[in-house]
């Protein structure tokens, strides 16, 4: 059996755990979100079943209408300073769900602009080169390229009228509430809560009023801003699905200095076996104690994932069941979350060498003066080497 890291140990990661659990209550009590477990018409899809989906606002009035067949869209946000990791799969999927049952555009406002005044990357190029990367894998990951619009805000500046628009509606003492921001910080932090909420409104700019926006829980305050100014200029409040938070392999805040997250299309096999298999276990200190005393399911992070990602809700109970008695090994449990990432990717990453710029630009909304195809060709992100086996 594999022992946890020496610097981490079961009372931490269960406390690092309650806090998720705590942030999702005060996000129903405190903030007004509703629980899934009450809506009456689910869809039939397990994320909505399993717990991994854990609230929601609107969600029902979203669902009815889409339902009742009137054009709809989801709008999902990418990040350019980071990557497509494991904790991703649970909102990717539930975008991918609704775009193949429904037929849903799919709208991924990429903020290279944030990234770059939040200091979260040194230059404006590289975000834009890291935004064409995340389109890249976004279509390696399976999404309908004709259902699926792209939004970088230094290509499709016109995002930027809509923007200014709805500032007006926004005033710095909101920004300073929600935000947290200091007086020290830079003028352009300020105003990206006005860029964030032109891009959670802008598919009603193109006459699609119901509007989904599925966020993992610590992304609800931006779009609780969104949703109050809207409303100020005459658009509806886009509904919103919360998404669990999922920790690292270590059962701390995924991070890259922390090297614990699983990277979906940046990691080799080598690379995810190795992760996963040092992953945080419930397992005991002995084959023979575990045998003895069962597992501890509830801060197994292998287990974890297997639960809300990858199994149904009876395959989760039963894995719960056959870990807690004893009857699977956490090294077991480990090599189980290995293979299913292992199938998960392998579509992907064939899918993803067979992408040519014409593929991406296509996908990519832009100025009409913008030679989109030209740009990606001269990022070099095509021709950038892969990790190899």
């Amino acid at each position: 059996m594999i022992e946890n890291p020496e610097d981490i140990n079961p009372s931490q990661v269960e406390k690092y755990l309650r806090g998720l659990d705590e942030d999702k209550e005060k996000l129903i009590i405190a903030f007004g979100a509703s629980r899934i477990e009450e809506l009456k018409n689910k869809p039939d899809f397990k994320y909505f079943h399993n717990g991994l989906l854990t609230s929601h606002r609107d969600f029902d009035k979203f669902y009815k209408r889409l339902q009742n067949r009137e054009e709809s869209a989801i709008v999902s946000g990418l990040n350019p300073s980071g990557a497509f990791h494991l904790g991703h799969i649970g909102v990717f999927d539930t975008n991918l769900f609704f775009q193949k049952k429904y037929g849903i555009g799919l709208y991924f406002p990429i903020s290279d602009d944030e990234s770059y005044v939040a200091r979260k990357i040194e230059s404006q190029e590289i975000g834009l080169k890291n935004a064409f990367r995340l389109v890249k894998e976004a279509l390696a990951y399976g999404y309908e390229p004709k259902k699926t619009h792209f939004i970088i805000d230094q290509i499709y500046t016109n995002i930027y009228n809509l923007a200014i628009k709805i500032s007006r509606g926004i005033n710095i003492s909101t920004v300073k509430a929600i935000y947290d921001y200091k007086d020290s910080d830079n003028v352009g932090l300020t105003f990206y809560p006005s860029v964030q909420s032109a891009h959670v409104i802008f598919p009603q700019t193109l006459g699609i009023k119901n509007v989904l926006v599925p966020i993992g829980l610590d992304e609800d305050t931006h779009l609780r801003a969104s949703r109050d100014v809207a409303e100020k200029f005459g658009y509806e409040k886009a509904s919103v699905l919360h998404a669990r938070f999922l920790p690292g392999m270590d059962g701390r805040k995924m991070s890259k200095s922390k090297g614990n997250a699983v990277y979906l299309l940046r990691d080799t096999q080598n690379d995810i076996k190795k992760k996963v298999s040092q992953a945080f276990s419930g397992g005991r200190a002995t084959v023979e104690e575990h045998k003895k005393l069962g597992g501890i399911p509830e801060v197994d992070i292998s287990y974890m994932y297997l639960m809300y990602v990858f199994k149904n809700v009876e395959e989760a109970k039963q894995l719960y069941s056959d870990y807690k008695s004893g009857k699977i090994l956490s090294g077991e449990m480990k090599k189980m979350l290995q293979d299913e990432i292992l199938d998960k990717i392998a579509p992907m990453k064939e899918r993803l060498e067979k992408i040519t710029a014409k593929d991406m630009a296509r996908m990519i909304m832009r100025n009409d003066d913008i030679d989109v195809e030209a740009m990606i060709e001269k990022s070099g992100v095509l021709s950038e080497e892969t990790k190899k086996e």
